[in-house]
């Protein structure tokens, strides 16, 4: 559970009633995004609140009402997705801050120069967000503004969305040390063991994480492991 002085209130009126909650900025994301997570863990405290800086609890005859049901998580979830936020100046700030961060962390992390073929610096990625005075909302999701914010710099810097194909080859010890980082880093279109014992595969990973790719097989591997980016 968050602390309180962390914490933002969701608030969400219906049927006459004002219903609010203390809750982790971060649990607002992971319910848009469509994660499947324990609301609960995410909250102060696992009351619902006529007004929550003072403490005036909400009974749960009034919970059946609006919601028709009395279960806390489900309940919580409706105040955030049809309620709206209350922040303060300073809450608003840090929120837009991390939001842009993950959204220019996440274009580095997939985009590439097309005139070079290599990735931008996130610095130069947050410039251009900035020459092309881009809104970032702190309430929406990251996935939900990149196509925004992509389709804004892209005057300012080329830049395009691409994925990268890399073929390999490894030992059956060397695959052991890298499997879970492959998918954790990308997908494993197809693979097959060989005869001489070799595991074989094509996988496809964001293109601005090709440096980062090989360091990590390179570094897993001590260098025994044969690597091949494929065209188209």
């Amino acid at each position: 559970m968050v602390r309180i002085e962390d914490s933002i209130v969701a608030r969400y009126e219906a049927k006459g009633h004002r219903l609010e909650i203390l809750i982790d900025p971060k649990l607002i994301d992971l319910l848009k995004s469509g994660k499947q997570v324990n609301v609960v863990d995410y909250m102060v405290i696992d009351e619902v609140f006529k007004d929550a800086r003072k403490g005036d609890k909400v009974g749960e005859e009034v919970l059946k009402e609006v919601f028709g049901t009395t279960d806390i998580n489900e309940v919580a979830k409706q105040i955030i997705l049809k309620g709206q936020v209350q922040l303060t100046t300073d809450q608003r700030r840090k929120m837009l801050e991390e939001k842009k961060r993950q959204i220019i962390n996440e274009i580095a992390k997939n985009a590439i120069n097309p005139q070079t073929n290599a990735p931008h610096p996130p610095q130069r990625i947050e410039k251009a967000i900035e020459e092309a005075k881009v809104h970032i909302d702190p309430m929406k999701s990251v996935e939900e503004q990149i196509p925004i914010v992509l389709k804004a710099i892209k005057a300012i810097i080329p830049i395009r969305i691409e994925k990268t194909k890399i073929e390999i080859k490894v030992s059956a010890d060397g695959y052991g040390k890298i499997y879970q980082d492959l998918v954790k880093m990308g997908t494993i279109v197809k693979d097959e063991w060989g005869d001489d014992g070799s595991w074989r595969a094509v996988v496809e990973i964001p293109a601005g994480m090709q440096a980062e790719f090989f360091d990590m097989l390179n570094k897993k591997t001590h260098g025994n492991i044969e690597t091949k980016i494929l065209k188209g």
